[in-house]
């Protein structure tokens, strides 16, 4: 089979479900969104007809409502759109079990060995999407080709309810002119660049001087080059999944937080989220990232690694202080406050301590996990929660997001 590999795009996911859930928003503009009361007033996805007023992803809701004054504003629900992605994918396995999900609206499939059951991957390709149509009612656009890059460009190439197969030959005709920021894998900074190059198109990339490239980006410019010339090695993995590479929480705040004491309390509150599901999982984890966002956009995101793994609040809050102090101007405002820890493994040893410190950190956390496994995560909070800084109060009976 010459293009064995599948990738299912749904088409404005979020908003599509929602259609899927209340057939009265069929053809309309729905336009999904956060709670401009709490800040959170991001579009985070349109339907086709909202984005025909305009309307993107990213756009502020009171943009949104003033180029689409008809549009239906809905706010996200997280725990359908899982709960969707999963019917899709339990679809997908059905033709094949090498289903790797890339994101909460996208999958790979490798139909490899399955065309005596299903036919082509054309064939397989149309039977997957009637089925997604019919039985979870959300469209999808779906590309066929020799591997996972070639297929993820494909998918994007005819929106709504595409089906686009992108083959080796195709490529000087359909890839190399396009711009070379549609290349999967080069974003803002890397296009500048590769503009600074006089690369402007992907058929530009695929043909420059690969020493060039190998001496300006590194291992990096062979992958661009490899990627240009349309050549990806990566299988098909459904265990990609698996291992959880990080845990991170964050929260666009209910005001302009100043100072480093105002930030601090909501870092030590995160950092307390953060643990506690890294506990949850039985993990334990060395890099901390630390992400900010000011009032103009604007973010930064530092990282550092603890000399030993941890899942206890204080030894990451002390690293995100660090961080904080060394990274971000105390004058400076913040809207979005951002901890997760990565470098993720099994906790099956513990570094102890000359005078048991650590031991009696791990069985408070203990004991205040099974309060909350009980009675709920805001049973027990630090007493820093409470004060006018504190937004877990604030927050309660919204769901938790990584």
């Amino acid at each position: 089979m010459r293009c064995p590999i599948l990738l299912a795009d749904m088409n404005a996911f979020f908003a599509s479900v929602h259609q899927a859930m209340d057939p009265v928003l069929r053809g309309k503009p729905v336009i999904v969104g956060g709670d401009p009361a709490k800040r959170h007033g991001i579009v985070l996805a349109a339907s086709y007809d909202a984005k025909a007023c305009g309307v993107k992803t990213g756009m502020a809701v009171w943009e949104a409502r003033s180029l689409c004054p008809r549009g239906v504003f809905v706010k996200p629900k997280h725990g359908c759109y899982v709960n969707f992605s999963a019917r899709i994918i339990r679809i997908m396995r059905d033709f094949s079990p090498l289903v790797e999900p890339f994101s909460i609206d996208e999958a790979f499939m490798d139909v490899s060995g399955c065309e005596s059951l299903f036919g082509t991957s054309t064939e397989i390709a149309l039977q997957l999407k009637g089925r997604i149509k019919r039985e979870v009612g959300v469209l999808c656009s779906v590309g066929v080709a020799p591997n996972k890059l070639l297929a993820k460009m494909a998918a994007g190439m005819q929106k709504p309810d595409g089906l686009t197969v992108l083959d080796f030959p195709d490529l000087p005709d359909k890839v190399w002119p396009l711009p070379v920021r549609e290349l999967f894998g080069v974003g803002g900074r890397l296009e500048k660049r590769l503009r600074d190059l006089n690369i402007h198109t992907i058929g530009e990339l695929a043909v420059y001087p690969l020493p060039v490239l190998k001496k300006r980006f590194g291992l990096m410019g062979h992958i661009l080059s490899l990627s240009a010339n349309g050549i990806d090695y990566s299988p098909v993995d459904p265990h990609s999944l698996d291992k959880v590479k990080s845990i991170g929480h964050q929260i666009t705040l209910p005001r302009d937080y100043r100072g480093y004491q105002q930030i601090k309390v909501v870092v030590l509150e995160l950092c307390e989220i953060v643990c506690r599901r890294v506990r949850l999982g039985g993990l334990v984890g060395r890099t901390v990232n630390l992400t900010l966002k000011d009032t103009e956009f604007l973010w930064m995101s530092r990282s550092r690694t603890m000399a030993y793994p941890s899942n206890n609040a204080g030894d990451v809050y002390r690293v995100a202080v660090d961080l904080l102090h060394q990274h971000w101007p105390a004058w400076k405002p913040v809207r979005m406050v951002g901890v997760s820890l990565a470098g993720l493994v099994k906790n099956t040893v513990e570094q102890v301590d000359l005078f048991g410190e650590v031991e009696k950190t791990r069985l408070l956390n203990a004991a205040c996990d099974r309060i909350k496994d009980r009675f709920g995560e805001r049973s027990l909070l630090r007493a820093i929660s409470l004060t006018p800084e504190g937004v877990l109060l604030e927050r309660k009976g919204e769901a938790v997001r990584g």
